[in-house]
This record gives C-alpha cells, structure tokens and sequence, in this order.
C-alpha cells in the first residue's frame, strides 16, 4: 500500500499562481488545498495539511496576521512564505513570526520544491530530536557537545558553541539577526556581536570562510544553516 500523499495548503489570490503550483506539486505526489483568501485558510486548517505556502499580500486580511493565527493554531507545520522583490521588511516580520522560509516572486519550480523538502525535513528532524546532526563533513553532537569537520575536532568558545547550537536546531531555516539576538544575547544587543561571531564560527568550520559552504547569509535578514544530510 503507497503512503499517502503530503498535502499543501496553498494560500493565494492570484488564479495564475495557484494553477502553478497545483500543477507543479500535484507532479510531485502532494495534494493540493487551496484558498484565496483568510477565511478559506483557517477553514483549510480543520483538513490538517503538511505543509502550508502563503502569500502575504491577501484581499481579506494582512498577511502577517494571518500568519500570526496560524502559528498561535499550529506551531509545527511548516510554512514557506512567498513575498514580493524588495519586501525586506515583510520577510524578516514573517520569519520573525515563525515562517520557516520565504521565496520571492517571481520564483523557480525547482527552488520551491526544494524549500519544501528542506522544511519538511527540519520538522522532522524537530520532531525526532536526532542526537548528531550532520550536513556534508560537519558533524554536532548536541548530547556530548562535540564539533567535528570530517575527523578534525573543532574547538569552539562556549558563545561559538551556543550560535552553533541554534542554527543546527533549525538547520534549513532562515533565522533572522533579532532571533538569534534573543535566543543569545537579548534583542537589544548590537547586532556587531552575531557578525563578530559567525565569522569566528565560519574561520573554524568552513574550508574557505570567505565563500562559506554551511553558515549561509541571508542579506540583510540573518543567516541558514545548511540542512542536514
């Protein structure tokens, strides 16, 4: 017996979008939901879909709210935010709000995919709670707090270790300079101190911190932490 299929919450008023990403996930095995507005969303909501993609800009309600009720409704699924060019500001309240990722319009087939797996899997790896994470040659172990690149122990300061600690558990997930704030500092910090220790982060861990291949920044908004494998 096949698993049954993952479904979507697609929420957006623009007909033309819809049909793409009905068509472009329905190929890929999801069941689509859809809605057009904020009502039909939170009604949507009783049919328990997986995975949700928002559109911020909605006839009916602010999109932030909307985002808002979802999170205070469910606090684990999913939610891939779409935004338009240049909405910089929207982006980091959403992410601040508990959206895991964001895509701007005009976007590819492929990157929304692959921001839905990545997401799919940081819930599950959430969920699981995985003692060891990895992605390409690091490795965390969050139980005996030990680093590694390949086979090289990597020492790290306690701060290094805590920064490390909060991308790995939301690995995939872009976290913005006020959420890494809070959870290191407080969010009144200088946001001087976080760039001050990524870049001692990425000396340690990254074959090339200049090009870095695991701690990614996100301009402007904060910084990902490459998925696990």
């Amino acid at each position: 017996m096949s698993a049954a299929p993952i479904k979507v919450l697609v929420i957006d008023d623009e007909p033309p979008i819809r049909k793409l990403l009905r068509m472009g996930l329905t190929t890929q095995g999801y069941e689509i939901l859809e809605a057009s507005n904020g009502r039909t969303a939170l009604e949507k909501l009783d049919e328990e879909p997986a995975l949700i993609i928002l559109d911020l800009g909605l006839p009916d309600v602010q999109g932030h709210e909307l985002l808002r009720t979802i999170r205070a409704r469910n606090e684990a699924v999913p939610i891939v935010v779409l935004s338009s060019r240049g909405d910089e500001a929207g982006k980091v309240q959403a992410l601040d709000l508990g959206a895991d990722d964001y895509l701007t319009k005009p976007f590819g087939m492929e990157e929304l995919l692959a921001r839905l797996r990545a997401a799919l899997r940081h819930q599950l790896q959430v969920m699981g709670e995985r003692p060891v994470f990895r992605t390409g040659d690091l490795s965390v172990d969050l139980v005996r707090r030990i680093v590694k690149v390949g086979e090289r122990d990597v020492k790290l300061s306690p701060k290094e270790y805590d920064l490390l600690r909060v991308l790995v558990q939301h690995a995939g997930k872009v976290l913005t300079h006020r959420f890494l704030l809070k959870e290191l500092w407080d969010e009144l910090t200088d946001a001087q101190y976080l760039r001050v220790y990524v870049r001692q982060l990425r000396q340690k861990i990254e074959a090339d911190p200049e090009r870095p291949q695991y701690v990614l920044t996100e301009t402007g908004i904060g910084y990902r932490l490459k998925a696990g494998d």
